[in-house]
């Protein structure tokens, strides 16, 4: 047969990474004090070649990292932030980048395994910006990839990785005619927020085109996979750029089918939204 079965499998306890490590941050801190003193040069141009470059002092270029640069925007926008806050910052990122983005990308498989129609038309915008090149994508190429970012989109509107979240309120708040004290914490449901018929029309059907073009109507906290407001997730972007190259990997090289009927999973709504059973697609290699 032309097709090799695969079992995607969520793991039934997801790997956390913990920034534990305080000494590396300690280090860090030693290292942006430097600058200020003026033993070590930063370049803070915004050509995209030498944006974020460290030049130690003894001449050796470094490019920031992302904890450099929390710790960077936190100075000069005078955020106190103790090294407990930045470990959690990191840990924030680094689960975003992993855990989520590994569920993000078993069900957008899925979907496009799904939906043959809307797999192609991904394919083929991956044609029209590889052509028949294996080459792995840019910065520039990730940007062209619309249609993708779209399957992204609405395949985390169905099912999106943290299916619900948490929040603190710290003054009250009135909802209708239903008063919510401060000290309360609410809830979030991101799953059934997302199947509003009001907001996404045929809320269970997986399109798309809902996202090729910005809707203004639509409330901006009526789609919230990553969280929303001053608190939500700092990985997002991260994480979208993550998906775009594995699936673009993936679909310039195999055809995807869907062994599971929609109908038929069960789902398991833990910290990570998974499959009980896992998921079942079977891939073809392209001609």
């Amino acid at each position: 047969m032309p097709f090799k079965n695969v079992l995607l499998k969520f793991p039934r306890g997801f790997i956390f990474f913990n920034f534990h490590n305080h000494n590396v941050i300690k280090e860090k801190r030693a290292e942006l004090k430097k600058v200020k003193e003026g033993r070590l040069n930063y370049n803070s141009s915004n050509d995209e070649e030498t944006k974020g470059i460290f030049v130690l002092d003894y001449g050796v270029k470094k490019r920031l990292a992302f904890l450099d640069l929390l710790l960077k925007t936190a100075e000069e926008e005078k955020v106190p932030l103790s090294d407990e806050d930045i470990r959690e910052e990191v840990d924030t990122f680094m689960f975003e980048g992993h855990d989520t983005t590994s569920a993000a990308l078993c069900w957008l498989l899925f979907l496009l395994g799904s939906n043959p129609k809307i797999q192609e038309k991904v394919f083929n915008e991956q044609q029209s910006i590889f052509g028949d090149s294996g080459r792995n994508p840019t910065t520039q190429d990730l940007t062209k990839m619309k249609y993708l970012e779209c399957c992204i989109k609405e395949a985390l509107r169905l099912y999106p990785s943290v299916p619900m979240f948490a929040r603190l309120l710290t003054s009250d708040v009135k909802i209708d005619k239903f008063l919510i004290p401060a000290g309360t914490t609410a809830m979030i449901v991101a799953y059934q927020l997302h199947r509003d018929p009001e907001v996404f029309p045929q809320p269970e059907r997986f399109i798309p085109e809902r996202f090729l073009d910005r809707d203004s109507t639509r409330n901006p906290f009526g789609y919230v996979p990553f969280s929303a407001g001053p608190r939500n997730c700092i990985g997002q972007k991260f994480a979208l750029m993550e998906e775009k190259v594995i699936v673009s990997w993936i679909l310039r090289k195999f055809k995807i089918t869907s062994d599971d009927k929609r109908e038929d999973l069960v789902l398991l709504a833990e910290l990570i939204l998974r499959p009980k059973n896992g998921i079942r697609i079977s891939i073809e290699p392209r001609r």
